[in-house]
């Protein structure tokens, strides 16, 4: 589950509220042990998402670097080829 989880800092174009909810919904998944909660579960599973996702965006807004912003495009095109050349056996 975590390998769709993604480094959000530091992209030109910036991370969106999208994809930092996604990360956080991934992370609750892996420490919970549900893809889906019950429903006697399903309330306290998606405040814990929005925590997360709350804690996440502050953490990543305030976060400061000298690097210049990575390319998405880039980025997506270097980490599919490592997943070739390690998925190519």
């Amino acid at each position: 589950m975590c390998r769709n989880i993604k480094t959000l800092f530091n992209f030109d174009p910036p991370v969106t509220d999208d994809e930092v909810r996604a990360a956080s919904l991934q992370f609750v998944r892996k420490i919970s042990g549900f893809n889906k909660p019950s429903k006697a579960n399903e309330c306290l599973f998606l405040d814990a998402v929005d925590e997360i996702a709350g804690i996440s965006a502050r953490l990543l807004h305030s976060l400061e670097t000298n690097a210049p912003p990575k390319n998405r495009e880039q980025e997506a095109a270097k980490a599919k080829a490592r997943g070739a050349e390690r998925f190519r056996a």
